[in-house]
């Protein structure tokens, strides 16, 4: 008997009425993978940026979603690591976790702690292993400097304050209305200011004197502030595009602004070693077990509403992260 599932497809690029949910075949999983029932989906940008054609590197027609918890419900009886009944999550591999059930490659499955609840997983995996790969290793922030941080009230900005001032940096935030002010205070930052001001770049450098490194995830509208808010030698990690793409530059823009650093991470290239990858995990399960990392402000709909997710992130109507919770019973 052939079994199918509940999954949200997209056949072309657009807005967020692209998306539709539709009965999808679901085969016996293949080798290597798993089939699990997801208990949480979590909602992230990069699913935006691949919807709306941002990101066009999924091809067409496309499964949407990089973030789910879940139970194992097919193990691989070649990977004696997971069985059936196991509490899993993940992050990356191929696109697909806005869905009732799915395959994945085992290979991108976490054992997901008995401390942790699905939807708190769901919240904070995607963005706490981003954080965890932009503070430790894309650039390992020391006590004592300084970080201007953009979308500092959002899913990656909340844990992302909250982690960079226990490893004791000092965190100038910016959030795009006055209405998150209090909150970026709230996740640690010292300083929070408009990231649509037009003095941004000279109110921070008036504040710090230029900032070792700058975290940026909105893109367009602050790049340019962005660079010109850093200390000669500093590091502009440039990891999203909510605004849209970041302008082209030279290369010599960076050495007259005073020799800086600008990189482009993706958490794929960060968790693709296995290895890696669990150590990253067990790295943030640690600062959530010690309260270093605390879980955001959830927001929560029926995975029915996925569409309706992917506007409000666009209109900025959510602070912390938003979270799909599949019906049970179908």
């Amino acid at each position: 008997m052939k079994r199918s599932t509940q999954a949200f497809q997209y056949h072309q690029h657009g807005g967020a009425d692209v998306l539709a949910m539709r009965a999808v075949p679901l085969p016996p999983p293949g080798a290597g993978e798993v089939q699990i029932r997801h208990t949480a989906i979590g909602v992230n940008y990069l699913d935006l940026y691949q919807r709306s054609g941002a990101d066009k590197s999924v091809p067409l027609p496309a499964g949407i979603g990089v973030e789910g918890v879940g139970i194992v419900e097919i193990a691989d009886p070649a990977n004696p690591a997971f069985a059936v009944g196991d509490r899993v999550a993940y992050v990356g591999g191929p696109p697909g976790s806005y869905a009732l059930r799915r395959n994945i490659p085992a290979a991108r499955l976490i054992r997901l702690p008995d401390r942790i609840g699905d939807t708190t997983a769901a919240a904070t995996l995607f963005k706490g292993l981003t954080v965890e790969y932009l503070i430790h290793r894309c650039v390992a922030v020391k006590a004592g400097q300084t970080v201007l941080l953009h979308a500092a009230a959002g899913g990656v900005g909340t844990l992302a304050s909250k982690w960079l001032s226990a490893l004791g940096a000092r965190v100038i935030g910016t959030v795009g209305s006055e209405a998150k002010l209090d909150q970026a205070r709230t996740n640690g930052c010292v300083h929070v200011l408009l990231s649509g001001d037009p003095d941004l770049a000279k109110k921070v450098q008036a504040l710090t004197g230029g900032v070792d490194v700058v975290y940026d995830s909105v893109g367009a509208t602050t790049f340019m502030a962005s660079l010109d808010s850093l200390r000669p030698r500093g590091t502009l990690v440039s990891f999203g595009a909510a605004s849209g793409p970041p302008p082209e530059i030279s290369v010599g823009e960076l050495a007259k602004r005073g020799s800086l650093f600008l990189t482009r991470p993706s958490i794929a290239h960060y968790t693709a070693d296995p290895g890696e990858y669990q150590q990253a995990a067990n790295r943030l399960f640690d600062a959530m077990a010690d309260g270093t990392v605390t879980p955001s402000q959830i927001t929560t709909l029926d995975l029915a509403e996925a569409a309706e997710a992917h506007r409000m992130i666009e209109g900025r109507q959510t602070t912390g992260s938003v979270v799909l919770l599949p019906n049970p019973s179908k």
